[in-house]
């Protein structure tokens, strides 16, 4: 049977505290189930966090509102297990093309190398990626969804979280560890603690038309300056799945935005862009205001805030859901390692350290593509102008250019979780510490594979590259310690094209093309630490137990 993912209903049930009060607190409840508290959710029950969604709908959400997901967003909900459901469906793009009136300034490429499992992004509407994510919630022992579940009160102890929980069967109380709060950019949590978001709103208005139709266009990210079809403001294009393209419209701050919504004002734009015979309905219509904003602190006690409810950007770059996908993954494996008691509660203050930092890059790069596409002076318009005139002929100038600079995972590079490289350890390659890993094609088991889902599992992860002079017989009793430690290094053994070996316990990965020891610039020898969340924590260039044992305490603040 077909599921109609854009009104997707999910089903509520009388929660058990409605009988009887819970014995002991749950470890972890989320508030929020848009792919935020879902993919938080999901990752924390995965580890075997028992854990409670709490969401006050039983929808997903209405139109197809974050309609772009980011390679390494991608990547994470690989190891959510729903990543293959999102490509299937999705609409994969690696090229944009900017254009000035209805000239072409040039094209860029998001992922001009190959070796990479994932596209630069796919465009897939939020409803399908929010049932998606449920879908697989669902199938999760350690996870109860409770649908049309309102907070309606917050109490904080010192040991735990309680939650007041309006439903349909009346109240309860809910007893929690820690909560996290992904309830979006109005936030009731944020408000029932009197905390706010601070930043900026542009005065400009956007359109937002969601078309049905089928269209001769490329599957592209397509922006336009000040087109002929829409004089003096911009135009972004882009395909969707189902026959749906997604039509931004500038609108100016003076534009109303209830009669902008009307049809008889959204359908001559869209024919002025399409071509006045052009066959074409509308999906969903809304008009929204650019605010670039975030709270102070993403912690408060045993409350976490992430996505939406911490940080806020416009949409033009992307940066809304993948950095909200990225503060799950940087949180789920500290709140796993936390509530667990293998961590000190200061664990949590990096997740708010770590992602504010990436909230301040995402902010900054919001800030300066709105500026660039909203000029709001003659001087600065005509400033946007010449660069774009010069874009056409001059790289230096395409850098300056910016219809949105496009969402990439932050490099967590003064973390204090690194470990810093040892002395004469001297690499040449972006797998710096603080780094997200990056993928390459591998075998492991004769099979084709790929890099990154070797390094799931919600453990460290050491990889040693082997070669002559360094084979795994070096460091094998080593690996294998690391492997029963108090917190476990999961090891992986990378090996040359054709070399062969077995080391009990141990993942062997045949590098086929060269291509991981050329991303790590790595030489036989050389070790890898990966925190759980495929950062580069440390790395060395001989491999000693002992310093990565030390690099693990770091990297959990058990040092």
């Amino acid at each position: 049977m077909s599921v109609n993912y854009a009104s997707l209903r999910f089903e509520y049930e009388r929660a058990p505290e409605h009988d009887a009060p819970a014995s002991s607190p749950y470890p972890v409840a989320v508030v929020g189930a848009g792919p935020v508290g879902l993919a938080t959710a999901i990752d924390l029950a995965q580890q075997g966090v028992r854990t409670v969604l709490l969401d006050n709908d039983d929808t997903v959400s209405t139109g197809s509102r974050a309609i772009c997901f980011a390679k390494r967003t991608l990547e994470i909900f690989d190891r959510l297990g729903c990543g293959d459901r999102m490509i299937e469906k999705g609409v994969s793009w690696n090229v944009g093309k900017v254009f000035l009136h209805d000239d072409l300034v040039y094209t860029f490429n998001l992922l001009p190398e190959t070796g990479h499992a994932r596209p630069a992004f796919i465009n897939l509407q939020q409803y399908y990626v929010e049932g998606f994510l449920a879908e697989r919630a669902m199938e999760l022992e350690q996870l109860q969804l409770r649908w049309k579940s309102t907070v309606t009160g917050v109490t904080q102890h010192d040991d735990h979280v309680e939650l007041q929980i309006e439903t349909p069967d009346g109240n309860y109380s809910l007893k929690a560890q820690y909560v996290v709060a992904a309830d979006g950019a109005r936030s009731p949590m944020r408000k029932s603690l009197g905390l706010d978001s601070h930043g900026r709103t542009f005065k400009d208005r956007f359109l937002i038309a969601d078309v049905k139709m089928k269209a001769p266009f490329p599957t592209e990210r397509w922006f336009w300056f000040d087109p002929p079809f829409h004089r003096n403001q911009s135009v972004l294009l882009h395909r969707q799945p189902d026959n749906v393209w997604r039509i931004d419209f500038q609108l100016g701050w003076d534009a109303d935005p209830v009669a902008e919504k009307a049809p008889e004002r959204v359908i001559p734009r869209v024919k002025a862009l399409l071509g006045e015979d052009a066959e074409f309905e509308l999906e969903w219509v809304s008009v929204y205001t650019f605010s670039c904003l975030r709270m102070d602190s993403f912690r408060h006690g045993r409350i976490i805030f992430a996505g939406d409810s911490a940080h806020g950007v416009s949409p033009f770059g992307a940066r809304g859901a993948n950095s909200g996908v990225q503060d799950a993954d940087n949180l789920a494996w500290k709140l796993r390692l936390v509530a667990n008691g293998d961590a000190p509660h200061t664990l949590l203050d990096t997740y708010a350290s770590e992602r504010e930092y990436a909230a301040d890059e995402n902010i900054l790069n919001s800030t300066r593509a709105t500026d660039f596409i909203t000029p709001k002076s003659a001087v600065s318009r005509l400033f946007r102008d010449a660069t774009l005139n010069l874009a056409k002929d001059c790289a230096f100038a395409r850098r300056m250019a910016n219809s949105g600079r496009l969402s990439v995972p932050a490099v967590l590079r003064d973390s204090t979780l690194n470990t810093p490289d040892a002395d004469g350890d001297a690499f040449d390659c972006a797998m710096i510490p603080g780094a997200p890993c990056v993928d390459a094609p591998v075998r492991v088991d004769d099979r084709d594979a790929w890099l990154l889902p070797q390094t799931h599992g919600g453990a460290f992860t050491g990889i040693y590259f082997c070669g002559l002079g360094h084979g795994p017989e070096v460091c094998a009793q080593s690996l294998a310690a690391l492997s029963k430690a108090p917190l476990p290094v999961r090891a992986l053994i990378v090996v040359p094209r054709g070399m062969t070996c077995a080391v009990p316990g141990v993942t062997v990965i045949e590098d086929v093309d060269g291509m991981v020891a050329h991303r790590f610039d790595a030489r036989p020898g050389t070790f890898y630490l990966l925190r759980p969340d495929q950062h580069v924590c440390a790395r060395w260039r001989a491999f000693d137990a002992a310093s990565v044992a030390a690099a693990v305490k770091r990297a959990t603040c058990n040092g």
